[in-house]
């Protein structure tokens, strides 16, 4: 929770409301999202997955998640970098806040968090929806992890379970959840 918030309709973001901010990430059993500020599993299907939701809109990721990136800015996309350094990188746009970065956005688009560990962390009390790939493992150190998903403020609308196969060695699901309706 973001220090002085008192209710969850009090938006610290101005224009919020207006948008729809998802999040997207790839966890374990334990929430684990990385280590070494690198992805924690290798799945073809959910950089398939990631690829087919982000392509067309606007990502926002932190400066260590656009550095882990082997390409660099993301095609296809609006590429935003959160940083405090006084940094450009070719391909995109950055902010020193997340408040300039959703300014610098459309009202009516769907915005991804992309990560990493501590902008999930900022945003997960306003988000309105959550696209997970749920991997079936709890053994791989992590050294960040993504918040609590408590189940008074999200609901799983759907779940599509995968085997592990010759291609993905660990099975997963990708889990889909929308912010319960506030009251």
């Amino acid at each position: 929770m973001i220090p002085g918030l008192t209710s969850p309709e009090k938006y610290p973001f101005k224009n919020k409301k207006d948008m729809t901010l998802s999040i997207i990430a790839a966890i374990n059993r334990n929430r684990g999202l990385g280590f070494g500020n690198r992805l924690l599993y290798w799945l073809p299907n959910d950089l398939k997955r990631f690829k087919a939701l982000t392509t067309g809109h606007t990502i926002i990721m932190g400066r260590k998640t656009f550095e882990s990136l082997p390409k660099g800015a993301l095609p296809n996309r609006r590429n935003i970098v959160l940083t405090s350094q006084k940094k450009t990188f070719e391909g995109t746009e950055c902010f020193s806040s997340l408040q300039e970065a959703l300014d610098a956005c459309r009202k009516e688009e769907e915005v991804f968090i992309i990560g990493g560990a501590s902008i999930y962390s900022e945003v997960m009390a306003f988000a309105d929806r959550l696209y997970l790939t749920e991997v079936d493992d709890d053994q791989k150190p992590a050294d960040v992890f993504f918040p609590e998903i408590k189940e008074t403020d999200w609901k799983e609308k759907s779940r599509e379970c995968h085997p592990k196969d010759e291609k993905h060695l660990y099975s997963y699901s990708f889990v889909d959840y929308e912010r319960c309706r506030r009251q």
